[in-house]
């Protein structure tokens, strides 16, 4: 009774907003589109849009379809693709998502060798995902997701490719950078910056400052790393970041960091992939070249 048409005419209709737009999109006559619905709406004896002004909005059964189109398109354009790529003698896409901010200088230093061994392969990096890098990966939004947080699923295989120390960072005047660890309640009438993430996502809520019952005296947000580091050596707060990273940019910046507690936050960067895609030539290329870049 649905066909994959029925999907993607209810994914334009949520994406356009209007019969015309939606036509358009698809290179059809609104007619053609118009018929095509109205044939599936006497099948299943329900309407799957009602009109509301100039824009069409789905009804409870469109917007059921619309879920099934938003889990099982992305799968059969991701099958196309490779079967195109296949065709032409090519290798692939290589789709990577991103929840690891601070993951992205590491990211560079894989992506430069691998571009030059697969010059066939295509590389997009995403960050910004509907139902969370899981879901993206569940849904072949992604192939690969690069995450220090695994959630082990029984369709996901998570990859460790290296181990790293997560530390404060202070300004190198700061009072504080006299010390080679810190401890929770030092932190009471600190301003933290970090990336804009939950808090409860953060490991220096999650594993030093909660488990404490300390917080800090203000909490900002800060998009990119550069600028994080920039207001951290100028006094304006502290941050924490993999000490990797902050070892890299001590070498130009005022800054130093901090062991967390007496025995640090240890934590691993992973790479989750769909199982029975691990032989995929370019995927576990990629996955090995990680493994070597620190």
């Amino acid at each position: 009774m649905l066909e994959r048409f029925h999907l993607e005419v209810l994914a334009a209709i949520k994406e356009q907003g209007t019969l015309t737009q939606a036509a358009e999109s698809l290179n059809l006559t609104q007619s053609a589109l118009s018929h095509s619905i109205k044939k599936l709406e006497g099948q299943i004896k329900t309407p799957v849009w009602q009109k509301e002004g100039r824009n069409l909005c789905l009804t409870n059964a469109g917007e059921q379809i619309l879920t099934l189109a938003n889990r099982v398109l992305p799968q059969f354009q991701h099958t196309e693709l490779l079967l195109r790529q296949i065709a032409k003698g090519e290798m692939g896409s290589l789709r990577i998502g991103m929840e690891c901010h601070p993951c992205y200088q590491w990211l560079l230093k894989v992506i430069e060798p691998y571009l030059e061994k697969w010059p066939n392969v295509d590389i997009d990096v995403k960050q910004e995902f509907q139902f969370g890098g899981l879901g993206a990966l569940h849904s072949y939004e992604i192939d690969i997701l690069v995450t220090p947080d695994p959630l082990y699923k029984p369709k996901v295989t998570f990859i460790p490719v290296f181990d790293y120390e997560h530390r404060l960072v202070v300004s190198a005047s700061h009072p504080l950078a006299i010390q080679n660890s810190i401890m929770p309640e030092q932190l009471n009438e600190e301003v933290l910056f970090s990336y804009p993430v939950e808090p409860a996502r953060l490991d220096i809520y999650s594993q030093f400052l909660n488990p404490a019952k300390c917080t800090v005296k203000k909490h900002k947000t800060i998009e990119t790393t550069e600028i994080m580091l920039q207001m951290v050596a100028a006094g304006r707060g502290v941050c924490a970041l993999p000490g990797w990273l902050v070892d890299e940019f001590a070498k130009t910046m005022a800054i130093k960091s901090l062991r967390f507690g007496n025995h640090g936050i240890r934590k691993q960067i992973f790479l989750g992939m769909r199982k029975g895609e691990e032989q995929i030539n370019y995927l576990s290329d990629f996955i090995a070249q990680a493994q070597h870049i620190r």
